[in-house]
């Protein structure tokens, strides 16, 4: 069996003040500091440990990972930061309040933006402050990688060619992983890993830092997947094998429980 396990970042700044943070490179709050030990302890709890671990080149999924790397007195493990793994790009949506933005363009529209499968928010221009075209951490790539604003369609693209040439080859060689990112970019794995139909993975919540492990056959196959409870049980996540019309989502063997709107 190999273990492999997603975890959200904790609460951010933006996050708290409710605004579209994509890739900007916003901090913890000392709410998602305190989140981020306790999916720590949660962790160690259940017994987990791993041998590697990869996250996004954002300061708020690699400070999460830190945090959770030295309370289970893991900080020496090799990490790897890819920006793969970034959020999902929001646009020129990025650094507007979700709320005002809504009251401006209409609900609808914004559930749209957040929550569709294919439908990108408006894009931002390449002399914009908020483009990554002038971001250092970008400097070596094609431009034309570089995101103005993507769809979770985009975002699942962008993040699975590193999944398949980072993640899997480590996994194959028996080792435990851990994936510290985000909202998006962890939605992306886990509708490749479970085949999750195009209408149900917007609307799956992955809560700041609540571990998420997957259990995989030999075949990397899930066998099961749950998140890792405070009473030191599993709330199981099983697809309805088919989806109708209306939106829908997992079905959870615990509470429903909810995390930050991802951003």
């Amino acid at each position: 069996m190999h273990r492999l396990v997603l975890l959200r970042h904790g609460q951010s700044v933006w996050n708290r003040e409710d605004l579209f943070t994509g890739w900007t490179d916003v901090d913890l709050t000392d709410q998602g500091v305190a989140e981020s030990r306790h999916a720590a302890s949660l962790l160690r709890q259940a017994g987990v440990d791993f041998d590697v671990a990869f996250t996004s080149v954002l300061k708020r999924a690699i400070k999460t990972l830190d945090i959770v790397l030295e309370d289970m007195d893991r900080l020496w493990l090799p990490v790897h930061k890819h920006w793969r793994l970034n959020e999902r790009h929001y646009g020129a949506l990025q650094g507007l309040n979700k709320t005002e933005t809504a009251a401006r363009h209409g609900a609808d529209q914004v559930f749209l933006w957040r929550r569709s499968w294919d439908i990108p928010p408006p894009p931002v221009e390449p002399d914009d402050p908020r483009s990554a075209v002038s971001d250092r951490r970008y400097a070596g790539l094609d431009r034309a990688n570089l995101p103005r604003g993507e769809s979770l369609k985009d975002t699942t693209e962008r993040v699975i060619p590193f999944w398949r040439e980072g993640i899997v080859p480590a996994l194959r060689l028996g080792a435990r992983v851990l994936v510290a990112a985000h909202g998006n970019s962890l939605r992306g794995l886990v509708k490749h890993l479970d085949n999750v139909p195009d209408q149900d993975i917007p609307l799956f919540e992955i809560p700041t830092s609540r571990p998420l492990v997957y259990e995989l056959d030999s075949g990397l196959v899930p066998m099961r997947r749950y998140f890792l409870t405070d009473d030191g049980g599993q709330e199981e996540i099983t697809w309805p094998e088919r989806s109708g019309p209306e939106r829908s989502g997992p079905e959870r063997s615990g509470p429903e429980r909810s995390g930050s709107a991802a951003a």
